[in-house]
């Protein structure tokens, strides 16, 4: 991808490939950020991503610490229904997704976009998220009682910071899955203006001898650019998300 993204169309196209670009240019990065409205579609999905992430984080926090700290008639069944729900492939669900977004006026709105990748990452979130507070120990939350903290102050200064390696790890899979979508942007979006990186990866066209053809190039110098922060973000927290994963794995 990234000796692509550094290649003339001639040399892309060559019946003799080159590995690496000798003749390197810079010219498919000018075009995939200058003529492919590169910043636009940044801002759509930089706010879709950052709500999908915060929303599915406060709600599957919330939801995780219920049904590992509480007792509370159905809560088996609602935990087999999380199950369940993971076992369905996201693509079975897109349809009824969208009748239902249609029907609540949401289609072609950050919000439908939003909803519908919380909907897809929230049940992972609230079971790896409850295998840490199944990991803090019962007299923690005693202690705390005693001390004359309420339910919301054991939560917020006392459960929350013990979690955090479930909730950043949470966080990455919540973060990936919204930036790499495509086929839900693609359907739920009705003007091209609000289309996220994703399927602006597939709007690079070049016309050639009268006939369309894909401009590999400036795709390629795209694809570089869109996967920037994506190894940004997970080099940052890297040691916290592979503690995370693997003690939310075992745990409950």
């Amino acid at each position: 991808m990234i000796n692509t993204a550094f290649k003339p169309r001639a040399d892309v196209l060559s019946s003799t490939p080159q590995f690496l670009p000798l003749n390197a240019t810079l010219d498919n990065f000018a075009t995939a950020i200058f003529q492919g409205d590169f910043l636009n579609y940044l801002k759509n999905s930089t706010i879709v991503v950052a709500g999908a992430v915060l929303l599915s984080i406060a709600l599957g926090l919330g939801a995780a610490a219920a049904l590992a700290r509480f007792r509370f008639r159905g809560r088996h069944i609602i935990l087999i229904v999380i199950l369940m729900v993971q076992m369905i492939p996201g693509a079975a669900l897109l349809i009824p997704q969208f009748i239902i977004f249609n029907s609540l006026n949401l289609i072609g709105t950050y919000w439908g976009l939003i909803f519908a990748y919380v909907a897809g990452v929230l049940p992972f979130s609230i079971w790896i998220m409850r295998g840490f507070f199944l990991a803090i120990p019962i007299e923690i939350d005693e202690a705390a009682r005693m001390d004359g903290a309420s339910t919301w102050q054991l939560m917020t200064k006392v459960l929350f910071p013990l979690v955090m390696p479930g909730i950043i790890a949470s966080s990455v899979f919540a973060f990936i899955a919204a930036w790499n979508d495509y086929i839900v942007a693609y359907t739920f979006m009705k003007d091209q203006v609000d289309y996220t990186l994703p399927v602006w990866l597939n709007s690079f066209t070049v016309v050639v001898a009268g006939e369309i053809g894909v401009d590999y190039g400036g795709q390629m110098a795209a694809a570089t650019l869109f996967s920037i922060p994506v190894v940004v973000f997970f080099m940052i927290i890297q040691r916290n998300l592979v503690t995370g994963m693997s003690a939310g794995a075992v745990k409950g």
